[in-house]
């Protein structure tokens, strides 16, 4: 779990680092940009459509894992925005909360219980 954790750190660190010099040289025009690179048809396009899905799906799981209750749909709401920026923080909060419960940290506590 140490491992994980550490990698969390670094994708958080990382991530935030990057969208920083990003958003202040180019500002926080992304919409717009995904937009167009889908709307062409290319393999930005693609990839940008494929991050769509997984930030969706990432969503998704997180919202699940509340048992869609209100704060797990806000949580869902912050998942499919920060992407990996919002997850890797969010796993690394959750993995301590949980003491390392790999499966409480999959499935939620509930779950896990059963």
């Amino acid at each position: 779990m140490g491992v994980f954790r550490f990698a969390l750190v670094v994708v958080f660190l990382v991530i935030a680092g990057y969208t920083g010099v990003v958003a202040s040289s180019h500002g926080m025009g992304l919409l717009s940009l995904l937009i167009g690179d889908m709307a062409e048809v290319g393999w930005p396009g693609q990839f940008d459509l494929d991050f769509l899905c997984m930030l969706g799906l990432s969503g998704t799981w997180v919202a699940w894992r509340h048992h869609f209750s209100p704060a797990g749909l806000g949580l869902a709401l912050l998942a499919a925005f920060g992407g990996s920026l919002f997850l890797s923080l969010y796993l690394l909060i959750e993995s301590i909360r949980l003491e390392g419960n790999t499966k409480a940290l999959l499935l939620g506590p509930d779950r896990a219980a059963r």
